[in-house]
């Protein structure tokens, strides 16, 4: 029986139940959903995310809306960052924000829950919204690179817990940074700026070499160009697919070897389209 892990920037959870995301939710309705950038208060969440709960009721993947977990981190800043996670299976544990970390700025960017998939085969599955950083502003830089020298922390304990034949893990989410010249259309023009520069992208290098995560779509994927998760909305960047891959989903060996399929949800219109990312679901066979 397999399972199906979703990962979206929602690009502000209310604009996109504006454009639709509802119908997208009720069509897809994925086992486990990890969003990104939130961006709303608690109390206009809430509905929004009962209305998602009645649409996976609906779609048979529950028994009633209340059978959906439902977790999210709101930004101790107004208007940004904010991390959600739906999940139709069981959750067993659940933890909020990256340890370690105590700035307002980097709340509601890490939330984990521990599932119990339907084999009863423990996961943590964690939802990740990474600083986008700025080249020019030294201060977002720091920030971003404070949060990824506290992930290493965090992504070290996870291995170690799979590595001793625990719980494995997946990292799913908007991390803001292209890891090769695959993952992006124009490598060359953006070397400098940030999401592409040498000293964002050695991180991945570390997560996958050192900390023995894998890449669950690249794996699957190849040696292609793209797929791509992001388009700006400048110009005519989604028309022409001038895109990036930021939006992963990084697991422990033993989760990804059961990694049996993956797709972007791109929508088929600019109009269409309910965020300026698409979404990434992965088939597990777990």
């Amino acid at each position: 029986m397999t399972i199906t892990i979703a990962t979206s920037n929602v690009n502000g959870l209310r604009a996109a139940n504006r454009k639709g995301v509802s119908s997208w939710v009720g069509a897809m309705a994925p086992d486990i959903w990890c969003m990104q950038e939130v961006r709303a208060p608690q109390v206009e969440i809430e509905p929004i995310f009962d209305d998602f709960a009645q649409r996976y009721a609906q779609s048979g993947k529950v028994s009633s809306p209340d059978a959906l977990v439902r977790m999210n981190e709101v930004c101790k800043i107004k208007g940004r960052a904010g991390v959600g996670l739906l999940s139709d299976l069981p959750v067993v544990a659940q933890r909020y924000g990256l340890p370690g970390l105590e700035e307002d700025v980097d709340t509601g960017r890490w939330i984990e829950a521990d599932v119990t998939t339907p084999q009863g085969y423990e996961i943590t599955v964690a939802s990740v919204y990474v600083h986008s950083g700025a080249a020019d502003d030294a201060l977002k830089m720091a920030q971003k690179f404070r949060f990824l020298d506290q992930m290493l922390v965090r992504m070290g304990e996870l291995r170690d817990e799979a590595a001793r034949g625990g719980r494995q893990a997946v990292l799913c989410g908007d991390f803001n940074i292209a890891h090769t010249p695959l993952d992006i259309k124009n490598a060359k023009a953006n070397l400098k700026h940030a999401g592409f520069m040498p000293s964002e992208r050695v991180y991945i290098d570390k997560w996958l070499d050192e900390y023995a995560f894998v890449d669950v779509m690249r794996n699957l994927a190849g040696d292609i160009q793209g797929p791509y998760t992001w388009w700006s909305q400048r110009g005519r960047a989604f028309d022409n697919n001038v895109g990036w891959r930021i939006d992963y989903q990084f697991a422990t060996p033993e989760l990804a070897e059961t990694a049996r399929g993956f797709v972007i949800d791109k929508a088929p219109s600019y109009a269409t389209r309910w965020s300026d990312h698409a979404p990434l679901i992965v088939t597990y066979d777990v």
